[in-house]
């Protein structure tokens, strides 16, 4: 810790450096850090970082565990679709979706579209670590949850690297240096953000 914080002027300053152009819709495993590194990255950009999942559960008032077991996986996929094309058409910002949106080719097609996908590419090892002591998956609700994780991310991988970008995840990594890497994977394409002259 150097001792330094950041004052709302500081981070105003960092934040009026960069221009983005179009909605950065983070894509990937559960336990990828679409959630925790989206926040940090829309913070860094100053714009606003939008939830799917989060949104899904507003609108229903219910978790998404709680609508995959009372409504089932098929209607809680159409609302994702619902609420995905709805958020790409606001103000440019962060989006984080939840591991099984970009497997629906009319969201990639819609993401494409209207924003640019961004895939964290986390290995099974990692995400294994991350998801194993939450109750919040319901996908991993079997008998072997490790099993079916690696399942899902055998069949997942090959939708994922259809991303427009990629970043790779480092375990050692923080939150923070992670969305720093996420900008540098930005800012190859100039069509979604510029870095604006100081």
């Amino acid at each position: 810790m150097s001792g330094f914080e950041q004052t709302p002027a500081d981070m105003a300053l960092n934040a009026a450096s960069y221009h983005l152009k179009k909605t950065v819709v983070m894509v990937g495993m559960m336990g990828a850090g679409k959630t925790a590194v989206g926040r940090a990255l829309a913070a860094k950009l100053n714009v606003n970082f939008l939830d799917s999942d989060h949104e899904i559960e507003t609108a229903a008032n219910l978790s998404v565990p709680e609508i995959f077991e009372r409504d089932g996986e098929a209607f809680f996929r159409k609302r994702e679709s619902e609420v995905i094309a709805r958020l790409l058409v606001e103000k440019p910002g962060v989006l984080s979706t939840g591991g099984g949106a970009f497997l629906a080719p009319v969201n990639r097609e819609n993401i494409s579209n209207m924003g640019v996908s961004l895939w964290l590419d986390a290995d099974i090892d990692l995400l294994w670590n991350r998801v194993r002591h939450k109750s919040s998956r319901p996908l991993l609700r079997t008998p072997n949850p490790r099993k079916t994780l690696a399942e899902l991310y055998e069949s997942r991988v090959p939708i994922y690297q259809k991303a427009d970008l990629t970043t790779r995840c480092c375990p050692h990594l923080s939150i923070d240096s992670m969305a720093t890497k996420v900008i540098e994977t930005l800012l190859n394409r100039p069509d979604v953000l510029e870095k604006n002259d100081a």
